[in-house]
């Protein structure tokens, strides 16, 4: 496909995975990259351009998020400095790793949280504490989004949110630290291998850009059962698809 004809496809790709990331706290990454790549587009350049499209979407989201006051700061630290630190060895090291061995872990993980989600959702579930080892959960979440396994959304906002967090506070945070772990990662990906096809990194980032301020003020005004009814639905949907596809990858 010639990519210069397809620059508006770029944006249009870039504001819906935003609006469902800034609204859900998640899948920007997964939806985004899954529509490159049935474009024809390789996998390598579809991470780093990804990424990197990121650094500005997820500004634009925190920077929302900030001004509609979803944004707890000390849970903000506690993600975004571990969340930095797990980003860079996992671009550096966990991407040399077969990444297939992981992922079914994760994605089992992430189908028991979305079963808790759904569960609090309908008021069936009550969380007894909160996440105490918040640092840990910020280095394994950007452990894992730099080498591709889960994700930064789907671990820290669906564990933030299965054990009790607020879904206004808990969506903004995790999508404000996300702009400092992404910029580590991409700064990681772009001494490693460089930067290719520009014309993807700015089509996403205008979409996402024009996209993250609506989906602040959608968060902040939804009820928060309804949010967390469809993070559930939506983090149930992706676990399901991609366990399904380890396992059918095995025959």
């Amino acid at each position: 496909m010639e990519l210069g004809s397809e620059f508006v496809w770029f944006v249009l790709i870039g504001l819906g995975a935003q609006l469902v990331d800034g609204a859900l706290g998640m899948a920007y990454g997964l939806v985004s990259s899954s529509i490159l790549l049935s474009l024809g587009i390789p996998p390598a350049q579809v991470s780093a351009g990804v990424h990197a499209a990121e650094v500005f979407t997820t500004g634009a989201s925190g920077v929302s998020h900030l001004a509609m006051r979803n944004v707890e700061k000390k849970l903000f630290l506690w993600l975004a400095i571990p969340g930095m630190a797990g980003g860079i060895i996992g671009a550096y090291v966990l991407t040399q790793l077969p990444a297939d061995i992981i992922r079914p872990f994760v994605y089992t993980y992430l189908l028991i949280l979305a079963m808790l989600i759904l569960l609090r959702s309908f008021g069936k579930a009550r969380p007894r504490h909160e996440v105490k080892r918040v640092g840990i959960l910020g280095f394994f979440a950007g452990l894992m989004d730099a080498s591709g396994g889960g994700g930064w959304g789907p671990i820290a906002t669906s564990t933030l949110l299965a054990k009790g967090g607020q879904a206004r506070t808990t969506i903004g945070t995790v999508n404000a630290a996300e702009f400092l772990v992404t910029l580590a990662i991409s700064v990681t990906f772009f001494l490693s291998m460089g930067l290719e096809h520009l014309e993807i990194v700015l089509g996403l980032l205008v979409g996402g850009v024009v996209a993250a301020p609506i989906a602040a003020l959608l968060v902040k005004r939804l009820k928060e059962r309804w949010v967390l009814f469809a993070v559930g639905c939506l983090l149930l949907s992706i676990s399901i698809y991609q366990i399904g596809s380890a396992i059918f990858r095995q025959f």
